[in-house]
């Protein structure tokens, strides 16, 4: 992995409020994250840890408590597809792409995430009514995070 890429992925961490990032390509991964921890690469694939049978911790509760929180969003989400920042116009100053009550197709663009200095258009994936915008203009979305819902 070229290390302009690892100086930019850094770049974008200390940008948001992202504590943790990792990125595979092909058998080299690069984990970097916050608190004074150091850039992990990897040039060949990890081995997997052998199995081990543990009896169920406190810990392994924490998923079921963010359960609910993805069960208060009505209608479809449409989720982040990566790690960046969203924009809810296409500059500055211009109209958003969609409101709050608007109808749309498949495949009209919702908005902007920027990811590594790229402007990438994101599109309905489905046809309906703006039910909500999840995420406020120029905040940081992690992956798989929704941001508008369709009904």
């Amino acid at each position: 992995m070229d290390i302009r890429k690892v100086k930019k992925l850094i770049e974008l961490l200390e940008q948001s409020n992202i504590n943790e990032l990792e990125i595979n390509e092909g058998d080299e991964s690069v984990r970097i994250s916050r608190g004074g921890s150091a850039v992990t690469y990897t040039a060949a694939p990890a081995p997997a840890p052998a199995p081990v049978a543990a009896a169920p911790t406190p810990a392994a509760a924490a998923p079921v408590e963010a359960a609910p929180e993805s069960e208060k969003i009505e209608g479809h989400a449409v989720k982040s597809p990566m790690v960046g920042t969203f924009y809810a116009s296409p500059a500055p100053g211009s109209p958003a792409f969609v409101s709050v009550g608007q109808t749309v197709a498949a495949g009209d663009v919702i908005c902007i995430i920027e990811a590594m200095k790229m402007m990438n258009q994101i599109e309905a994936d489905k046809s309906g009514t703006i039910g909500a915008i999840l995420v406020e203009d120029g905040e940081a979305v992690e992956f798989d995070q929704p941001i508008v819902t369709i009904v």
